[in-house]
């Protein structure tokens, strides 16, 4: 039974808050793209993404390895000192075929491959574009560096050809291993949820803390910007939209942590920036009418929900009074409805105990919107209790 150990919300492509190579795309590359692990087994399997292509996809190969420095693989096989050593990164497969062809707004799913991995340790992922991708599914803010090199550098282990960087993922959406695990937490939000504010490199979101904490499967489905009632061409499809597909369809996930609403109330109050339309103002009863539909889906598919309470902002571009008046009724149904089947109070976790509207210092980035290491850990803490 396969379990997913990893995963990261897609979206379309976009200039987004660093520079990225999503809309020019990728022709006669390799892109190789390292991410972390919250569950361990002896076979992996990975997902590719064409969601927001509008031409098909062609996969010319792919690979797998254990990570090493920078965009260097290990190419043992295995974890430990009886790992098998193989001359170049597994080969990895697709319907038994190297290469493979997703339709525009399609995905696949790759042949399991055999390759034993433990929970919380990093796998590097190899792709090879040998023909014209056109503007490219990603996810914007990995937090972690990626790499492209010319040519086919599938078998590379050095990293010396991988020329390029960024800082998203691209096309890759989730990783599953052979876990046999059903008790996998998903986390549901914004920019908070995807670790804007952590340090970069250093796997220090709340959904890294709360895997290293629980020893449970942990996938982050957070995307920064999102919104819950509305689409973005920056941040994402809206939340009530993207559930089934970012979390519902993954692999052994049994509890969902929803944290979402902060930007649909924020951006109204920093409406001067182009990234932040659509920016309607909206009223309590909407936010707790798309919480509502979240609830439905997720019960329907018998995963139990977890809301969380929006965290202080007070002092931040998102902050005013209408801003204050909803977060804080929105907060108060999240803590007294019962309508999830359990809360986290995460605005009290991290509150100043002075100000009860601001981010604690210790644990505020330095935008009074975003926590830091510090803060996230946290966040895990309180919601770790819970679980």
């Amino acid at each position: 039974m396969f379990t997913t150990a990893w995963t990261a919300s897609p979206q379309s492509p976009s200039t987004g808050f660093t520079p990225n190579w999503s809309q020019e795309g990728f022709w006669r590359q390799s892109l190789r793209q390292v991410v972390r692990l919250t569950a361990g087994g002896d076979r992996v399997r990975i997902r590719l993404s064409n969601a927001y292509g509008t031409s098909p996809l062609r996969i010319a190969g792919a690979t797998l390895a254990r990570t090493a420095l920078g965009a260097g693989v290990d190419a043992a096989a295995g974890a430990g000192a009886g790992a098998a050593v193989r001359a170049e990164p597994v080969r990895l497969t697709f319907g038994g075929a190297a290469s493979v062809e997703i339709p525009a707004r399609g995905e696949t799913v790759g042949d399991a491959a055999e390759f034993a991995v433990a929970a919380g340790e990093s796998v590097t992922v190899t792709l090879h574009l040998d023909a014209v991708t056109g503007p490219a599914t990603f996810h914007a803010q990995a937090f972690t560096t990626s790499y492209r090199g010319a040519g086919d550098l599938l078998a590379d282990t050095g990293g010396a050809g991988f020329d390029e960087t960024t800082e998203s993922w691209y096309f890759l959406t989730a990783v599953d291993v052979s876990a046999g695990r059903t008790d996998g937490v998903a986390l549901f939000g914004d920019s908070i949820t995807d670790g804007f504010g952590s340090t970069p490199g250093a796997n220090r979101r709340w959904s890294d803390a709360l895997a290293a904490r629980t020893g449970r499967p942990v996938l982050n489905a957070g995307i920064g910007g999102n919104l819950l009632l509305n689409d973005s061409a920056w941040y994402g499809e809206k939340g009530v939209h993207r559930l089934e597909r970012d979390v519902l369809s993954l692999a052994g996930v049994d509890t969902l942590v929803v944290l979402l609403g902060l930007n649909d109330i924020g951006f109204s109050e920093g409406a001067a920036e182009p990234t932040y339309r659509p920016a309607p103002r909206v009223e309590v009863d909407e936010l707790i009418a798309g919480h509502r539909e979240l609830i439905r889906q997720v019960r329907g598919r018998g995963v139990r929900a977890v809301g969380a309470t929006l965290l202080p902002f007070g002092g931040s571009d998102h902050w005013g009074e209408r801003a204050a008046k909803v977060s804080h009724e929105f907060n108060e149904w999240v803590r007294c409805s019962g309508e999830y089947d359990g809360v986290v109070d995460l605005h009290r976790a991290l509150a100043d105990p002075v100000a009860s509207e601001r981010l604690r210092g210790a644990y505020d980035f330095g935008d009074h919107l975003h926590p830091n290491d510090l803060g996230y850990e946290v966040m895990a803490e309180a919601v770790g209790v819970l679980l």
